[in-house]
Protein backbone atom coordinates (compact mmCIF):
# COMPACT_ATOMS: atom_id res chain seq x y z
CA UNK A 1 0.00 0.00 0.00
CA UNK A 2 1.24 3.46 -0.92
CA UNK A 3 1.07 6.14 1.78
CA UNK A 4 0.06 9.63 0.69
CA UNK A 5 1.80 11.13 3.71
CA UNK A 6 4.85 9.97 5.70
CA UNK A 7 6.88 11.39 8.58
CA UNK A 8 10.60 11.41 9.25
CA UNK A 9 11.95 10.15 12.57
CA UNK A 10 12.44 13.79 13.67
CA UNK A 11 8.79 14.55 12.90
CA UNK A 12 7.63 11.43 14.73
CA UNK A 13 9.66 12.44 17.81
CA UNK A 14 8.09 15.93 17.80
CA UNK A 15 4.63 14.40 17.33
CA UNK A 16 5.17 12.23 20.43
CA UNK A 17 6.35 15.27 22.42
CA UNK A 18 3.25 17.23 21.40
CA UNK A 19 0.93 14.30 22.17
CA UNK A 20 2.40 14.02 25.68
CA UNK A 21 1.92 17.77 26.26
CA UNK A 22 -1.42 18.36 24.53
CA UNK A 23 -3.15 15.03 23.94
CA UNK A 24 -5.01 14.59 20.66
CA UNK A 25 -4.40 16.92 17.77
CA UNK A 26 -4.48 16.83 13.97
CA UNK A 27 -2.53 18.16 11.01
CA UNK A 28 -3.75 20.35 8.19
CA UNK A 29 -1.68 21.30 5.15
CA UNK A 30 -2.66 24.87 4.46
CA UNK A 31 -3.00 26.16 0.94
CA UNK A 32 -1.45 29.56 1.40
CA UNK A 33 -2.45 32.79 3.08
CA UNK A 34 -0.98 33.71 6.45
CA UNK A 35 1.40 30.79 7.01
CA UNK A 36 2.04 30.27 3.31
CA UNK A 37 1.76 26.60 2.46
CA UNK A 38 2.65 25.02 5.77
CA UNK A 39 1.97 21.91 7.80
CA UNK A 40 0.04 23.06 10.85
CA UNK A 41 -0.84 21.09 13.97
CA UNK A 42 -4.13 22.01 15.63
CA UNK A 43 -5.98 21.02 18.77
CA UNK A 44 -9.58 19.84 18.29
CA UNK A 45 -11.85 22.84 17.78
CA UNK A 46 -9.11 25.19 16.54
CA UNK A 47 -9.91 24.49 12.88
CA UNK A 48 -12.99 22.92 11.37
CA UNK A 49 -12.36 20.02 9.01
CA UNK A 50 -15.08 19.85 6.41
CA UNK A 51 -16.12 18.61 2.99
CA UNK A 52 -13.44 20.81 1.41
CA UNK A 53 -10.65 18.87 3.13
CA UNK A 54 -9.06 15.59 2.09
CA UNK A 55 -7.83 13.02 4.62
CA UNK A 56 -4.41 11.72 3.51
CA UNK A 57 -3.73 9.31 6.37
CA UNK A 58 -2.16 9.29 9.82
CA UNK A 59 1.41 10.05 10.82
CA UNK A 60 2.46 9.01 14.30
CA UNK A 61 -1.17 8.19 15.03
CA UNK A 62 -2.27 11.74 14.16
CA UNK A 63 -4.70 12.42 11.28
CA UNK A 64 -3.42 14.53 8.39
CA UNK A 65 -5.72 16.61 6.15
CA UNK A 66 -5.14 18.90 3.19
CA UNK A 67 -7.45 21.46 1.61
CA UNK A 68 -9.21 20.22 -1.54
CA UNK A 69 -7.75 22.94 -3.79
CA UNK A 70 -4.23 22.28 -2.52
CA UNK A 71 -4.79 18.53 -2.96
CA UNK A 72 -5.61 19.06 -6.63
CA UNK A 73 -2.12 20.49 -7.15
CA UNK A 74 -0.32 17.91 -4.99
CA UNK A 75 -2.33 14.73 -5.52
CA UNK A 76 0.48 13.18 -7.57
CA UNK A 77 3.00 13.68 -4.79
CA UNK A 78 3.74 11.95 -1.52
CA UNK A 79 4.08 14.42 1.34
CA UNK A 80 6.97 13.75 3.69
CA UNK A 81 6.63 15.67 6.94
CA UNK A 82 9.95 16.66 8.45
CA UNK A 83 11.13 19.09 11.12
CA UNK A 84 13.37 22.11 10.71
CA UNK A 85 14.71 24.52 13.32
CA UNK A 86 12.88 27.78 13.79
CA UNK A 87 9.72 29.26 15.17
CA UNK A 88 7.50 29.06 12.09
CA UNK A 89 4.03 30.54 12.07
CA UNK A 90 1.89 31.35 15.02
CA UNK A 91 -0.92 28.96 14.14
CA UNK A 92 0.77 25.62 14.65
CA UNK A 93 1.00 23.74 17.95
CA UNK A 94 4.77 23.20 17.75
CA UNK A 95 5.53 26.95 17.54
CA UNK A 96 6.93 27.28 21.08
CA UNK A 97 9.12 24.16 20.69
CA UNK A 98 11.83 25.80 18.54
CA UNK A 99 11.08 23.38 15.70
CA UNK A 100 8.71 23.62 12.77
CA UNK A 101 6.94 20.90 10.80
CA UNK A 102 7.97 21.16 7.15
CA UNK A 103 6.54 19.34 4.13
CA UNK A 104 8.80 17.87 1.50
CA UNK A 105 7.43 15.90 -1.41
CA UNK A 106 8.23 13.45 -4.15
CA UNK A 107 6.25 12.59 -7.26
CA UNK A 108 4.59 9.18 -7.19
CA UNK A 109 5.83 6.61 -9.69
CA UNK A 110 3.51 5.46 -12.49
CA UNK A 111 2.94 2.20 -10.58
CA UNK A 112 2.01 4.11 -7.41
CA UNK A 113 -0.35 6.38 -9.35
CA UNK A 114 -2.12 3.31 -10.74
CA UNK A 115 -2.38 1.76 -7.27
CA UNK A 116 -3.79 4.98 -5.85
CA UNK A 117 -6.10 5.37 -8.88
CA UNK A 118 -5.15 9.03 -9.39
CA UNK A 119 -5.75 9.12 -13.12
Amino acid sequence: MVDKVLATSAALALIEKLKSKHGNFFFHQSGGCCDNSAVNAYLPGELTIGAGDVYLGDIGGVPFYIGQNQYQYWMHTQLIVDVIEGTGGTFSLEGPEGSVFHARSRVFTEEEIKELDLR
